[in-house]
């Protein structure tokens, strides 16, 4: 029976070569690993390079159409809310077993308050979203050919420790961050829910 699937990576940010890491809209660009095929992740799940390129394939149909969106902090669901969108992907390509990704910060509420973390040092994950099945192999549980890929988003807690996003380009460019892991849903739901209302619940 498929089930939604949320694999979170570590996501330390390059600097993307483009005038000051800017799309050219002027939003700030982030680039970094997205997934990891062949390996065991931190859920104990194995993805085969095969499956994640048939997927990769298939979603660059989205990127190309500029609507690869993704949300910040997702929830357990195969839609994505518009509503809570952070960042487009713009470009992913394969780097050896790695997925990397380039991606714009947007300017929606959601896009600003992961932009203020990035500006601010506080690092952030990124997770993938799908829908597919799991088979027990040996100790590895291994995604099975049903799954489809349904976006990245921006999370506060990675499978894997240290596996963290950085911004890039204009917003730290040369800088090096230091900060101890903190939680971040508490600060989104403060600062999106400062007036009384709570439009994440």
């Amino acid at each position: 029976m498929k089930q939604i699937l949320i694999e979170t990576q570590t996501f330390t940010a390059k600097p993307v070569k483009l005038v000051e890491g800017k799309s050219s809209t002027g939003n700030p660009l982030v680039q970094g690993i997205l997934a990891t095929a062949e390996v065991k992740n931190g859920n104990g799940r194995y993805y085969s390079k095969e499956l994640w390129d048939r997927e990769i394939d298939k979603y660059m149909e989205s990127v190309n159409a500029n609507r690869a969106l993704g949300e910040l902090d997702h929830p357990d669901s195969s839609i994505i809310n518009l509503k809570n969108v952070s960042h487009n992907i713009k470009k992913i390509f394969w780097e050896q077993d790695n997925v990397i990704g380039i991606i714009e910060i947007l300017p929606t509420p959601s896009g600003n308050i992961l932009k203020a973390f990035f500006e601010n040092g506080i690092p952030v994950g990124v997770s993938s979203r799908g829908m597919g099945s799991l088979k027990q192999m040996g100790e590895l549980m291994e995604v099975q050919d049903d799954f489809e890929l349904l976006c990245w988003d921006f999370v506060s807690t990675p499978s894997n420790p240290g596996s963290y996003m950085k911004e890039v380009g204009a917003l730290n460019e040369n800088k090096t961050y230091n900060n101890q892991y903190i939680k971040v849903n508490s600060i989104i739901t403060e600062i999106l829910c400062a007036n009384g209302t709570c439009p994440i619940f």
